[in-house]
């Protein structure tokens, strides 16, 4: 019996397209110092962590082994921010102006991972595990904070524990409070694709755009068109389109490829623009 396709994008092909549009973003991101990489790379790349974030929330949800998946990704938190915490310290060298990638998506969907089985233990009226599954990961680095406050020779070790073994939120860019609270939005409306859509665009558009135009406007060097060229993270909210293109699928694909290729990517591209540095500075 010959399989008819279901129409739309499955899973794995809007992971190929973030996955296309990710390296765009990261190939500006290492080699933006040489002047020679287009601007638009990194525009484009603003659809690529909303749609890895909806396949997350899909991903997670339809899972047979929930346990699995976190491990895997957790694993890769564990290299790449522990990585990234001894370039931070000066343990690692680094590119000879003093850039270092801040990647850290991982970091991101391991806490994400954690918050949304709290949301589903708390749609099961399991109230301790629910709560304590949602809001301790999120109060973690205000509790550090705190505690780096009271006692300060807690601060190496408290750091230390943030960017290995209990991430915190606010490790790196990738997993700001912007990328957690979409990630949360994205499981808790995922049942209802078009108000998911709806409601991720419109929180794009009022956290990375209108906050953002509030703040920066109050500076005499402000002008509007900056929203489009400088400050243009809400793009991202192009990401609801194809969110609405998805079919339910998961589709075809390598299982293990993306969990490879993201680490490996971020640190070949970084490779090879610190070689390329003396060549290429200054462009």
């Amino acid at each position: 019996m010959e399989l008819v396709r279901t129409k739309g994008l499955s899973s794995s092909e809007l992971k190929w397209i973030a996955l296309v549009l990710m390296v765009l973003d990261h190939i500006h991101y290492m080699f933006a110092y040489t002047g020679l990489i287009p601007e638009w790379f990194s525009m484009a790349g603003r659809l690529s962590a909303p749609l890895f974030l909806f396949c997350l929330a899909e991903g997670f949800a339809h899972t047979h082994d929930r346990r699995k998946y976190f491990i895997k990704v957790y694993l890769i938190h564990l290299l790449m921010s522990g990585l990234l915490f001894l370039m931070m310290t000066g343990l690692v060298p680094v590119r000879p102006d003093g850039f270092y990638p801040m990647n850290g998506m991982m970091t991101s969907f391991s806490i994400l991972m954690v918050v949304f089985q709290g949301m589903d233990w708390l749609g099961e009226k399991r109230w301790g595990p629910g709560l304590a599954a949602v809001i301790l990961p999120l109060a973690w680095p205000v509790l550090a904070s705190m505690l780096m406050g009271m006692a300060p020779a807690l601060q190496m070790p408290l750091s230390v524990l943030g960017y290995t073994f209990l991430p915190m939120w606010n490790s790196n860019p990738d997993a700001g409070i912007g990328t957690i609270l979409t990630g949360i939005l994205l499981y808790g409306f995922r049942k209802n694709r078009r108000v998911q859509a709806g409601v991720f665009a419109g929180f794009t558009v009022l956290y990375y755009f209108l906050y953002p135009l509030l703040v920066f406007s109050q500076s005499p060097e402000f002008h509007w068109t900056m929203m489009f060229t400088t400050a243009y993270e809400w793009y991202g909210a192009l990401a609801a389109l194809l969110m609405l293109c998805y079919n339910g699928e998961r589709g075809r694909g390598p299982k293990r490829f993306f969990y490879v290729f993201y680490p490996a990517h971020v640190y070949i591209l970084y490779a090879l623009s610190r070689a390329a540095y003396p060549l290429l500075a200054g462009g």
